[in-house]
């Protein structure tokens, strides 16, 4: 299963870096020029910063995403010294 969301901001790039950089010590990270990637052991994050958003993608083999996504967005919104209006569109398969 996936869910993901669209994170209206144009300094995604800033902060999706910031945050792989903070979780650089406790997970794996990878990142290319589209992507960042949090390997977590029940999830990988995915972050792609685009010119007027941050989309954010958590995959797992779990039923309940909802612990792990107000982890991820209490991150961002430290990251990003803002309060993120946040939707997340679950995907199954």
């Amino acid at each position: 299963m996936q869910t993901t969301t669209q994170l209206s901001t144009t300094d995604g790039a800033r902060i999706a870096k910031r945050l792989l950089n903070h979780w650089k010590h406790k997970f794996e990270v990878q990142h290319n020029e589209q992507h960042m990637l949090i390997l977590m052991p029940d999830y990988t994050v995915t972050l792609t910063p685009q010119a007027a958003c941050l989309e954010v993608q958590i995959a797992g083999q779990i039923e309940d995403f909802s612990h792990i996504q107000k982890v991820v967005i209490d991150h961002l919104n430290r990251m990003g010294h803002t309060e993120f209006g946040v939707t997340w569109h679950e995907k199954r398969g």
